[in-house]
Order: structure tokens, then C-alpha cells, then sequence
């Protein structure tokens, strides 16, 4: 058994596949480990003797419920993030939860929700391991009484192409071994927070909601968004903005008039990384 710390929610964690215990010691292993409660227990097991040798599969399993169906057990690595994002998601009603990275500089930050093939983690990564905070790959944690943002103490899950990318990048980069052929394809983590670094970042205020999207034969192509558009989109984003209700809605309008709102398309990562730093980092005063 062991407890899987990422700051804001704590898992006790059990699994009975030994590459997974390796990924989560890559990832977490520099946490200190103390007796504080644990908000989640979770576990990786396989359903039957039969599938621990026969096309191994694994299941995913929150107390007693198992919410995914089984994967075969060379996905397991992936599929313990994919399940702490549903603990998450599904349970924490007391902030307003966005499916966006979250990139801090100066103490202000920026939220980038986008969709799948969108490249939003490859730009987070480099940017993480570039200067930039990561407060989130997946899950923008926001206050509802501040509207500020917090840290999650998780990784940048890579897909396909990306991983290879960040790794001739960032060649000291810390990563998990590659889960292949997923249900999005060929997965892994990278690591861009150390333990000590996390521990000092502390919630900060949105200042700019940025829609971003990768086309290789684009340059930096920049869209100013009404507050109605960023709105929308926004409160789409959130897993918990139907549960939260009035609450919800209030939190989505307090973001939108504090924040600027922008579209943008892109080839290249130092490009967003001057747009982001310069135009609004800098901008906001």
C-alpha cells in the first residue's frame, strides 16, 4: 500500500502491477510520506486469475467501484492518472473544476482549455519545463469564493508524437515508460514539478483564458474573444458546473469579467511562450 500525495487530494493506493508502482515512484516518489487522511483509496487489480495470465487486463477501482471498463495491464500507468482525474472530477464539489492546463508566471495565471489533438499538453510541458509553473496538465482547481487557481502536484500526460518531441527537447526530463496503444493512442507522463518547487506555489488569480490550437503550417495567429463566446465555452469545460448550479455560474462570470480571452493558433512553442509572457503576463498589471 502506498499514498499517492498531489497536494490538493491524497490516494491511498494499492496495485498489482509493478511497472505502475515504478511510474508512480518516477512521479511521486519524492513526496514525504505522513499520516495525514487520505480523501481517495484506490486500487489496480486484476478481476480474475485467468486475466493475470491469459491477455492480461486490469481494472481501476475507487473504494469498491470500478468506474472504466478493464484494460489490458500494459495500460495500467495511464490508466491510474485517468482514474485519479475521476476521483477528482466526480467527487470535489467545493471548487469549480475545468477540464484546462494551467500555466503561472509572476504569480498570475493563465487557463488553456482545448480539445483532444489540440497540442495544449505539449505546450504545457515545454513551457513547464521551460520557466513556466504548472498548475495543471487536466484540471484547473478554482476557488469559488476567490477565483483563484490552485496547484495540483500531478504530471503532463504526452500522446503519440508529443512524447518523443518533449524528450528531444528535455532530455533530463523525468518519464514514465510509454503505455502503447491505448484508447488515445501511445501515452506517457513527464514530470515538471519537483516536490520542493511545488510546496511554494500558492493560488493565484486568472488573468487570461487562452483557447489554444496546434497547425503545423500556421504562425502565431491571434483572436481576441467576446465574453460570451469565453463564457460558453468555459462552463462547458467544467465537470462540475451543473452540480455546483448558481454557484457555478457566478464563479464562470467572476473569471470572464477579470480575465482576456483569446483564441490562437500556432507552430511554434517560443512564439506562444513571447505571446503569453509579453502580452499578458507583463500586460496585467
Amino acid at each position: 500500500m502506498q499514498t499517492i500525495d498531489t497536494g490538493l487530494y491524497r490516494f491511498e493506493f494499492v496495485s498489482q502491477v509493478e511497472k505502475v508502482n515504478t511510474a508512480v515512484e518516477l512521479i511521486y516518489g519524492d513526496v514525504p510520506q505522513t499520516d495525514k487522511p487520505v480523501d481517495f483509496r484506490i486500487a489496480l487489480k486484476y478481476d480474475s486469475l485467468l486475466r493475470r495470465v491469459i491477455k492480461p487486463q486490469i481494472s481501476f477501482y475507487a473504494d469498491q467501484h470500478s468506474p472504466f471498463k478493464p484494460l489490458p495491464s500494459s495500460q495500467a500507468a495511464a490508466l491510474l492518472e485517468w482514474g485519479m482525474n475521476w476521483c477528482i472530477a466526480a467527487h470535489d464539489f467545493t471548487n469549480l473544476i475545468i477540464h484546462a492546463a494551467v500555466l503561472v508566471k509572476n504569480g498570475k495565471a493563465i487557463v488553456l482549455p482545448a480539445m483532444p489533438g489540440s497540442g495544449k499538453s505539449t505546450l504545457t510541458a515545454s513551457l513547464g519545463l521551460a520557466g513556466w509553473h504548472t498548475y495543471s496538465d487536466e484540471m484547473a482547481i478554482i476557488d469559488i469564493h476567490t477565483g483563484h487557481v490552485s496547484a495540483l502536484y500531478r504530471p503532463v500526460c504526452l500522446k503519440n508524437n508529443s512524447i518523443d518531441l518533449i524528450k528531444k527537447w528535455y532530455p533530463q526530463a523525468v518519464f514514465t515508460a510509454t503505455n502503447k496503444d491505448t484508447q488515445k493512442g501511445d501515452v506517457a507522463h513527464v514530470k515538471v514539478l519537483d516536490w520542493q518547487d511545488y510546496q511554494q506555489l500558492q493560488p493565484v488569480p486568472i488573468v487570461a483564458i487562452v483557447f489554444p490550437k496546434y497547425q503545423a503550417d500556421t504562425p502565431l495567429t491571434i483572436y481576441q474573444l467576446d465574453d460570451l463566446y469565453a463564457f460558453n465555452v468555459l462552463s462547458k469545460n467544467a465537470f462540475n458546473y451543473n452540480v455546483l448550479g448558481r454557484t457555478g455560474f457566478e464563479t464562470v462570470d467572476t473569471i470572464i469579467r477579470a480575465t482576456q480571452h483569446f483564441e490562437i493558433a500556432y507552430n511554434d512553442v517560443k512564439d506562444v511562450s513571447d505571446f503569453l509572457t509579453e502580452d499578458i503576463i507583463e500586460a496585467v498589471k
